[in-house]
């Protein structure tokens, strides 16, 4: 079989191959959150969510960079299964034919009704409480202004 190479050397052409059923190799997906890595696995298909909305890649996709919103994380395994993630605010980054996801939270899941449900009530819960920390700093530190305020007055 002849093989033919595009300009970022990527294989194109009819080849008989795991993939996507048009004979390109496999993406590399490779999930992780700030304590371990989630996912290491060959895939055929990623979908994401962004602020713009949905988008799915497949093998050969144009590398990209992508701000994911707090959503579900869909990929194709090589047996063809879809596997299920609820993910957090996190990047996304495909370079070549790895596709990383980076982000605080995730979950894995198999019931997407389920997912959904976790996405709003854990990562909307998390939210309420970054509020509450940023709210209780604000205080703190408009106190230390006006005491340093205070204290300026004084001199």
């Amino acid at each position: 079989m002849a093989e033919d190479r595009d300009n970022g050397g990527q294989r194109r052409g009819s080849g008989s191959g795991s993939g996507s059923g048009s004979g390109d190799a496999p993406m590399r997906l490779r999930l992780f959150v700030p304590t371990e890595t989630l996912v290491d696995a060959p895939v055929r298909k990623v979908i994401a969510e962004a602020e713009n909305g949905s988008f799915g890649m497949l093998p050969r996709h144009i590398d990209f960079v992508a701000a994911l919103v707090p959503g579900i994380l869909i990929y194709v395994d090589e047996d063809g299964a879809e596997r299920f993630y609820a993910v957090d605010a996190g990047t996304l980054v495909k370079v070549g034919d790895e596709v990383r996801v980076s982000t605080f939270n995730a979950i894995a899941g198999t019931d997407l009704g389920a997912l959904k449900r976790t996405v709003q009530e854990s990562f909307e819960a998390l939210e309420e409480h970054e509020r509450e920390a940023r709210s209780a700093l604000a205080r703190l530190e408009a106190g230390t202004l006006r005491r340093f305020f205070r204290s300026e007055e004084m001199r």
